[in-house]
């Protein structure tokens, strides 16, 4: 039974968000000073010292997308390599690691997908999480959620009308993340599958309505279904 959770880039969006909420689990926040996944050693201490029973894992790197192709070093250590990192010492010690990963790890082309469906990311980040998902994948005692999330308010002066995605405000995404927890395996979650503009002008009534023009495919979107069964939503 899940009480203690560790928490890997405890001063991220996410974790700023999750700190809000009241939760039957004790979270325990560390910044990337206190908690190196570059270091066994650092992982090692941490883990001992605050003896969790599970590791949230969301230290690494996402934006700008761009310095996924410009750094690549630096995108295969913080996503894959640190946690490989982690999950070697999580499998060691038995301790549940909680990875959150990406709707880019699919290809973007048909829509709807599944957690058995086919991956093939359509750029670095996506292969960088994936690879990370990888090393997640062969330690049994896991949970991936495939993640579609983003900040409130909408920051962009314009959205796609032409992309699908399951876009859902960090708030929200977290009231639902908690209830999961408890589960292993993979876990699409995010919001209503529709177009980015139709998501966003919601919120942001004067929003300009644009097409892509190659910079996200199409057809990002996530079945939700088996979160919800889960959850019984």
């Amino acid at each position: 039974m899940l009480k203690k959770i560790v928490v890997t880039g405890g001063e991220g969006r996410f974790s700023k968000e999750l700190k809000k909420i009241n939760s039957k689990y004790k979270f325990i926040f560390r910044n990337k000073k206190q908690f190196n996944i570059l270091s066994l050693k650092s992982i090692e201490k941490n883990l001992k010292k605050f003896k969790p029973d599970a590791v949230l894992h969301l230290a690494g790197l996402s934006r700008p997308m761009s310095l996924h192709n410009k750094n690549i070093i630096k995108s295969i250590d913080l996503n894959i390599i640190g946690t490989a990192n982690l999950v070697k010492v999580c499998s060691k010690k038995k301790i549940k690691i909680i990875f959150i990963s990406t709707s880019y790890v699919y290809p973007g082309i048909m829509g709807n997908y599944k957690e058995s469906d086919p991956l093939l990311p359509w750029n670095n980040y996506g292969w960088s999480k994936l690879g990370a998902e990888s090393s997640v994948q062969m330690y049994k005692n896991h949970l991936i959620i495939r993640a579609c999330m983003t900040e409130r308010p909408f920051v962009h002066k314009f959205a796609f009308s032409d992309v699908k995605t399951n876009f859902i405000f960090h708030d929200q995404f977290i009231k639902i993340f908690i209830k999961l927890l408890k589960f292993k395996g993979i876990i699409n979650l995010g919001g209503k599958r529709q177009s980015i503009y139709n998501f966003a002008k919601i919120y942001k009534k004067n929003i300009k309505r644009k097409k892509t023009k190659g910079e996200l495919p199409r057809k990002m979107d996530m079945n939700l279904s088996k979160y919800k069964m889960l959850v019984n939503e």
